[in-house]
């Protein structure tokens, strides 16, 4: 491709030598690209699904359940079923403490994001606006049947405050994807867009999409969002502010995600409160301690080189996000958090929901299972303040999820066992078993609206309205979450539930 500065000496040089025209051919960037894309497609898309498997074994979700944590998992039942027909009593009370327990630990993470909340002041936004060199900065998209909310897409990252000339956008779509990358092409997007395809090899997962388009980044720094996001103008220049002044382990960025439709639906709105919880409540904790963060799907900043390095996304773990998060912390990398935000609608529509869901709690069960392959090398590489974060965040998030209907149970045989007693003699096993579960049930309820309400602005907390009352029977929607989650896990680990999303109404 000749530069416009050089077409004076390349017509002399035609002129002199005419045999050379026969060489050469003129053509555009794009042109270029598209045809270095199409040659040797399958066999990337193999690499791309084969690499870190191939290359990293133990990071990768490809592999289920190793053979030893299968082993410890059927002792474990079978041990668990096995004492329990000999002695169902203490088998059911030692499960009960030991249960307990488990969700009171996890309980007290949360509470110790929300004691920080209420106490130290909300940080400033670290960046600002003086002129200097900058440099080209990656944005990521993973695009599937997403034709109808493109234009939003497109409009809104045009409008990211950073130069057209140094900002490289990749639309990742799959191939066979035709209306979406119909839609796209009929907006004619400028020349700082790439419509990227991938070919269609499973698993058919984001983060396949995306590490198969991570090979041809040019940024210095790298960006993921979904089609549905509305990122502050101003992310990027946080971000790469943030990277500048920050040590050189920080590898990633996590920009807090808020919920534009909360007062669409009961279901939006303590989605919105959820968010609100995670993106500026806990995670901010977690950061401001150098602890591990279980990065959201969208709205990440990374260091290109060291994403590369570590090997890109897994294309089987399908809460990509999470998995990376982590897998960088136990590489010696740290990550931190932004205060420009990206708005997002939630479903409104409980199948819709739950699929999304399901599919989440899927993907921490993938995470957790791969990080716990080596238990004793992952306490070493985490150290154990990370190590026990991490097994509360997720380990304590999944229990929690899953057994939140049996804490019901619990109360429900607490109360019974102490209205059967006598009045001058409460066992007080009993008694303490009962003002756990108490503790439990209701403190996840109230540390949940705390942080969630606490976070907020004025205007989310009169979206939100009286609907956080509505909080027990999400909590239950989420059990239901992750106990399919558990069973597609064993039908269907790889399969990515597809979010279905629309423009955003202006209602």
């Amino acid at each position: 491709m000749p530069e416009a500065a050089r077409l004076a000496e390349l017509a002399a040089a035609l002129t002199t030598m005419p045999m050379l025209g026969r060489n050469l051919a003129i053509t555009t960037p794009g042109a270029i690209r598209k045809a270095v894309w199409a040659a040797g497609a399958a066999r990337r898309g193999q690499e791309t699904t084969n690499g870190l498997f191939e290359g990293q074994p133990a990071f990768s979700a490809r592999t289920v359940l190793s053979g030893k944590q299968g082993f410890f998992a059927g002792a474990l039942v079978a041990g668990t079923i096995a004492t329990f027909l000999i002695i169902p009593v203490v088998t059911l009370l030692s499960l009960h403490i030991i249960l307990s327990l488990t969700y009171l630990a996890s309980l007290l993470l949360r509470l110790t994001a929300l004691a920080l909340k209420m106490h130290l002041p909300s940080p400033a936004t670290r960046f600002n606006l003086k002129a200097g060199p900058l440099p080209r900065y990656t944005v990521m998209v993973a695009l599937y049947r997403e034709a109808p909310v493109v234009g939003q897409l497109i409009a809104c990252l045009e409008r990211l405050d950073w130069p057209h000339t140094l900002i490289d956008i990749k639309l990742v779509c799959e191939d066979d994807d035709a209306e979406t990358i119909a839609a796209l092409t009929a907006l004619e997007p400028g020349p700082q867009f790439e419509i990227v395809t991938v070919p269609p090899i499973g698993p058919r997962t984001k983060p396949k999409a995306l590490t198969y388009a991570l090979s041809s980044a040019r940024g210095e720094f790298l960006a993921i969002y979904d089609a549905e996001d509305r990122p502050h103008p101003l992310q990027l220049r946080e971000a790469h502010a943030t990277f500048v002044n920050g040590p050189p382990e920080l590898a990633c960025l996590q920009a807090p995600l808020i919920i534009a439709n909360a007062r669409k639906s009961p279901l939006s709105a303590l989605f919105s409160l959820e968010y609100s919880a995670l993106f500026r409540g806990l995670l901010p904790m977690l950061a401001r301690r150098r602890m591990p963060l279980p990065l959201g799907g969208t709205s990440n900043h990374f260091k290109t080189e060291i994403l590369k390095k570590v090997g890109g996304w897994d294309p089987y773990n399908v809460t990509e996000d999470a998995d990376m998060g982590l897998r960088l912390y136990r590489l010696g990398y740290r990550s931190d958090v932004l205060t420009c935000q990206t708005l997002e609608d939630a479903p409104v529509q409980v199948s819709v929901w739950m699929a999304q869901r399901a599919r989440w709690y899927k993907g921490w069960l993938q995470t957790w299972l791969v990080l716990m392959r080596d238990p004793s090398r992952l306490m070493r590489e985490m150290g154990l303040p990370a190590f026990v974060t991490f097994q509360l965040m997720v380990g304590g998030m999944l229990i929690s999820a899953l057994l939140h209907p049996l804490i019901f149970v619990f109360l429900w045989l607490g109360a019974s066992a102490m209205l059967d007693a006598p009045k001058n003699d409460l066992p007080l096993g009993v008694v303490s078993l009962f003002v756990m579960d108490f503790v439990n049930i209701l403190g996840s309820y109230l540390i949940f609206l705390g942080l969630g309400v606490g976070s907020m602005i004025d205007h989310e907390k009169r979206q939100i309205g009286w609907r956080w009352v509505m909080v027990p029977f999400y909590w239950l929607m989420i059990s239901a979450a992750a106990w399919r989650a558990v069973i597609e896990l064993k039908t269907n680990p790889f399969h990515w539930n597809k979010t279905p999303h629309a423009p955003t109404s202006t209602d």
